[in-house]
């Protein structure tokens, strides 16, 4: 009798305890799921990932701190053995022909959009990963005008012209500046009417005295 109430004693603390800790367990919060990088961070990333391969297969391999904007240019060089955009030669019979009717020898290449955001990508990807942006090879003054001649080749090439869009002012403002002038145009109208009629009025001395401040300021 004595063995089975200590057995039901011990019984009754093993499930105590199993209630405490489930107790606990349970008041722990759950792990945070993990998080989801956008579509722009990821490509961003993968971006990163392949410069920094490139880096390495460099023949003499490249360290990061002293890339140039020569190193950018040969960089952009060396993906355009992945391009897919089609830039005829200036003796090719399609130069300048936005939609070619047959197909021709000319090469690949990476189009200029996709180079422009690669560049963006990479410039916010070095200075994220320690770089100053007062060194960022990627915004060099080369890799600008680099982007600048393969858009203009390729614009001459396809028959695609990129024309700068030029900013509309506000209908707001517009509409402002017109009201602003017609109030002007009525104050002028006005003053000039009262002068004829003090020319018709009383003497060229009377007038002058009496004409407000305003028109002669």
């Amino acid at each position: 009798m004595m063995s089975g109430a200590r057995n039901s004693q011990c019984n009754s603390s093993n499930t105590g305890s199993s209630i405490s800790e489930t107790s606990i367990s349970s008041e722990q919060p759950p792990p945070a799921p993990p998080t989801t990088l956008s579509r722009y961070e990821s490509q961003k990333r993968r971006d990163w990932n392949t410069f920094g391969q490139y880096l390495k297969n460099h023949k003499p391999p490249l360290v990061l701190s002293r890339c140039s904007g020569a190193h950018i240019l040969e960089f952009l060089r060396y993906l355009d053995q992945f391009g897919k955009t089609k830039v005829h030669n200036t003796t090719c019979p399609f130069y300048g022909h936005p939609h070619p009717p047959a197909s021709c020898p000319c090469p690949l290449k990476q189009a200029w959009g996709s180079l422009d955001a690669l560049i963006g990508r990479l410039r916010a990807a070095f200075e994220e990963n320690g770089g100053r942006s007062d060194a960022n090879p990627f915004g060099a003054r080369a890799v600008r005008l680099y982007l600048r001649e393969v858009r203009d080749t390729q614009a001459k090439a396809r028959g695609i012209a990129y024309e700068k869009k030029k900013r509309k002012k506000p209908q707001q403002k517009q509409g402002t500046q017109v009201m602003l002038e017609e109030l002007d145009c009525n104050r002028v109208n006005s003053v000039v009417g009262s002068n004829e009629n003090l020319v018709m009025a009383g003497s060229s001395d009377d007038i002058n005295s009496m004409i407000p401040l305003s028109v002669l300021n």
